[in-house]
């Protein structure tokens, strides 16, 4: 389909049709097909994507609040309710609410409570990850631990360890482990998410998505400078640039089933490969998205960053160019 006729829309289920239909029945209030959904999710990585995903609706209802009255022994409960109140505590920290402390309080118990009702689940410590986060200061010992490697920086290395005991190289884990180096207050920096973000992507396997996660810290960069105001912009023509797409396309893209790959992900490498002009590749991953589309990263190539309109102008446009481009075997075209 050409972009004249092309309207790409955003759903956080993405391809995943059968929480869609569970994130349907969730909006209404009701929790029955959220638990069919979870006792039929096969493996950790996508209990992760989808709990997160659940959660992040769940949150504004009592849904999973009923579902623990009436099961009040089911674990997955446990775990959705950990992700509920971890999503408040997250929000009300971000927006200043006086309730944040004492949310967190309640989100750091659920998730300890979650942790023990699930031994095996990553998703508990994924929770208390996110959770880090609110500990600008670093304030407690378990946010302050002793790095793994050189170059690397205090945090809340026991809690990646737990989960990744649970689920090696679980991809929301290292996310919100990036997402602690962005907001830590004591020297929180863009060096110390590249070396973060290198050290994590050169031991994943192939087919793991965190080789996808130096194009986050890419476009991290390129928000704080604003390099869409400068005249003439190399940001993502760099060798640097072309080696982390080129790299995310091999390892990652092209050797993953698709209901396992995240929108936003896809998302950032088709934006990676476009900006450094490797068009042929990026028309496939494009392709891969199929109707969907995330603001970010194509929020932050445009001026103003008012809203999903000016994204989705970008991204249309970085569609259109790609998918006209030529298609030889080999790497992407120049334009």
């Amino acid at each position: 389909m050409g972009n004249s006729d092309f309207r790409p829309v955003y759903h956080p289920a993405g391809h995943d049709n059968d929480l869609r239909a569970a994130l349907q029945d969730l909006r209404t209030g009701r929790w029955m097909s959220m638990r069919g959904l979870l006792e039929n999710t096969p493996d950790w990585s996508l209990w992760t994507q989808r709990t997160q995903v659940l959660g992040a609706v769940a949150a504004g209802s009592d849904a999973v609040q009923a579902w623990l009255a009436e099961e009040p022994q089911s674990v997955a409960a446990a775990v959705m309710r950990a992700r509920v109140v971890v999503e408040r505590a997250v929000r009300a920290h971000r927006e200043g609410h006086h309730r944040a402390r004492e949310l967190w309080q309640e989100a750091w118990q659920a998730c300890r409570t979650a942790a023990n009702a699930s031994p095996a689940d990553p998703v508990p410590w994924v929770c208390l990850l996110a959770l880090s986060q609110l500990d600008e200061q670093q304030q407690l010992e378990e946010h302050r631990l002793h790095p793994p490697g050189p170059m690397l920086f205090p945090g809340p290395w026991g809690l990646l360890a737990e989960a990744d005991k649970r689920d090696p190289y679980n991809r929301e884990a290292y996310h919100r482990m990036l997402q602690f180096v962005y907001a830590r207050r004591a020297g929180g920096s863009l060096s110390e998410a590249v070396n973060f973000v290198q050290w994590a992507a050169s031991s994943a396997p192939d087919g793991s998505a965190l080789h996808v996660l130096p194009l986050y810290v890419r476009v991290e960069r390129y928000r704080r400078e604003q390099g869409h105001e400068k005249a003439l912009d190399l940001h993502w023509v760099t060798e640097d640039a072309e080696r982390d797409a080129a790299r995310a396309l091999e390892l990652w893209f092209h050797r993953t089933v698709p209901l396992s790959r995240s929108l936003l992900d896809l998302n950032h490498l088709a934006h990676a490969l476009w900006g450094a002009l490797q068009f042929a590749d990026a028309a496939a991953v494009f392709e891969a998205l199929g109707p969907f589309f995330t603001s970010i990263p194509w929020t932050y190539r445009t001026r103003d960053r008012k809203g999903p309109g000016d994204a989705e102008e970008v991204f249309l446009r970085a569609r259109g160019r790609c998918l006209t481009a030529p298609r030889t075997p080999g790497r992407g075209q120049r334009r």
